[in-house]
């Protein structure tokens, strides 16, 4: 059984084709710059060359016809057919309070999903035009929405609210909901299999640390609290994203700037974190390098305050946990980057961590343990599979 598996960002479409039988990764790619000038559509053959196709795409539904004629293409194709296409698996960045799992995708759905668009405005509408462009394109074919938010919902009331009157909440549904939860589900089980741990008897806080950035403490298998919030601006200093901020600071920065609401939007998500502090990029590799050579101060700041944040959500989900038996990390930086791994886990000695200096400073996007054999915690690089989630969970619900 095939499964296409679509990311819809607001101006780029990310896809895997799996074979589920074998969960062979028959092709995979990506269409960007969508709706602007320069768009293209980056894949990886089978014999790993990377292949780039230019073509303008002014909005979604031209750029999936685009990836569903390559995937048939003659010259860069890996199916004959369409036809083969079982189902298409969908990430969905915002489910609210609506969704606590993976569904099957009917109208009703749709439309519990257009209101859950006021909590995630860049995102869920641009997963709406995947879902869409799939029903006019693949009509017969079934669609499965995954949800970010849903690994969450078992989150309990004192760790999602907010301290704001309560009538907010009844009115706006304003409460943490957490993201990335597709990625800390996978990496959570993945580990324990890797381990040969039970997941359910295990407390873990899994990092997923990229130019996104979250944390989640997972006990006994279950989500019970998440560095984000409301937005994916809550929690940790990100590439240009702010992180925990004082809400004071918002206010007086609106009137001191002149800022209207979408001016402060824009500050907080595109112009603070590694980008604010550092100056030059939101890049963890070049501040890497400028930290390395040791001259740039605000560099040498930003990596400080970049890994301190990590250890601080690290600390407090350990004391919510009653202790940590696993921490895991992954994602680009957190898969690939052994300096924020050592300085993250540099001081965790007092709970039982010990980390393999050397053998972490040789890891990078390999499943390894990286701390030493009598590290009462166990430190684990686990990279995430998102996508392989979605297909699974797509396959699951198919067989029911």
């Amino acid at each position: 059984m095939k499964i296409l598996v679509l990311n819809c960002g607001s101006s780029s479409i990310k896809y895997k084709l799996f074979e589920m039988d074998s969960k062979e990764v028959l092709a995979q790619g990506g269409a960007e710059r969508i709706g602007l000038p320069g768009a293209f559509l980056k894949f990886t053959l089978s014999n790993d060359e990377k292949v780039i196709l230019e073509r303008e795409m002014p909005e979604h539904t031209v750029g999936i016809k685009f990836i569903l004629e390559t995937l048939t293409s003659e010259k860069y194709g890996c199916i004959s057919s369409l036809d083969e296409i079982a189902a298409v698996g969908h990430r969905v960045v915002h489910g609210g309070e609506k969704f606590n799992s993976s569904v099957r995708i009917t109208q009703e759905v749709i439309d519990q999903m257009i209101e859950c668009s006021d909590l995630a405005p860049l995102h869920n509408p641009a997963n709406l035009k995947g879902i869409y462009t799939i029903t006019e394109l693949l009509p017969n074919v079934p669609q499965v929405g995954v949800f970010d938010t849903a690994f969450h919902q078992t989150m309990p009331d004192y760790a999602y609210m907010y301290a704001i009157p309560y009538e907010m909440y009844k009115k706006y549904a304003i409460r943490r909901y957490g993201f990335h939860g597709t990625s800390h589900r996978y990496v959570s089980k993945r580990v324990c299999e890797f381990l040969g741990v039970n997941l359910e008897e295990q407390r873990i806080i899994t990092c997923h640390i990229g130019n996104g950035g979250s944390i989640t403490a997972i006990k006994n298998g279950k989500s019970v609290d998440t560095s984000m919030g409301l937005t994916p601006v809550e929690g940790l200093m990100m590439g240009t994203r702010s992180g925990d901020v004082d809400a004071g600071m918002l206010t007086f920065l609106m009137e001191k700037e002149k800022l209207d609401a979408q001016g402060l939007s824009d500050l907080l998500n595109k112009k603070s974190g590694v980008l604010g502090i550092f100056g030059v990029s939101s890049d963890m590799r070049e501040l890497e390098k400028a930290v390395a050579e040791g001259k740039d101060k605000r560099a040498i700041l930003a990596d400080n305050m970049y890994d301190y944040r990590i250890k601080k959500y690290v600390g407090s989900y350990a004391a919510a946990l009653g202790g940590v038996d696993i921490i895991v990390f992954t994602g680009g930086v957190g898969e690939n980057q052994s300096t924020c791994r050592e300085g993250v886990c540099e001081g965790l000695e007092y709970m039982g961590v010990k980390l393999d200096k050397e053998l972490n400073a040789r890891t990078r996007s390999t499943e390894t343990i990286i701390s030493t054999p009598d590290s009462k915690v166990k430190v684990v690089v686990i990279p995430t599979d998102e996508e392989m989630t979605i297909a699974m969970d797509t396959a699951d619900i198919l067989s029911k």
